[in-house]
């Protein structure tokens, strides 16, 4: 009897182990649409910009925010501008929509962007704006435009 248990309990212990990683070896990698065009080149090289992103982005963030520092090399808005692209039927993804660059990663990944809450999900030339401008944003012309008449 504890012979038979024994050697039920190995077979099931090996068919537990031996799914989970046949399992992992059917998932799919995820799909990220990548530039196109000549001499178009990412501004780390792909495995480094892979593994790194988020610390690029953390870094340019700190020198921008706390330090005033703008450059273009790391910026997110330059990461959206190039690898955000509408798809065949001309939409331009959201940040939530499985088609999106960071998205695709994130979710294998089981990571939760944060950047968009405040950031643009989309090139500025993607994005439709109302052509009636936004109160705050007619109230700072004003502003200028009166220490602008107040100069002269």
């Amino acid at each position: 009897m504890t012979k038979r248990f024994l050697r039920i309990s190995l077979i099931l212990t090996g068919l537990i182990l031996l799914f989970p990683l046949q399992g992992m070896a059917d998932t799919p990698l995820p799909s990220i649409s990548l530039p196109e065009g000549e001499g178009v080149k990412c501004v780390e090289p792909v495995d480094d910009i892979r593994r790194n992103h988020m610390n690029y982005l953390l870094h340019q963030r700190d020198k921008t925010v706390y330090e005033g520092i703008r450059t273009e090399k790391h910026s997110l808005a330059n990461c959206i501008d190039c690898h955000v692209q509408p798809n065949e039927q001309g939409v331009v993804p959201a940040h939530d929509d499985k088609e999106h660059f960071c998205n695709a990663c994130h979710e294998y990944a089981a990571v939760q962007i944060d950047c968009f809450g405040c950031h643009a999900d989309r090139p500025q030339k993607f994005i439709k704006r109302n052509s009636q401008p936004h109160a705050l944003q007619q109230q700072l012309n004003e502003v200028l435009m009166a220490k602008e008449m107040g100069a002269h």
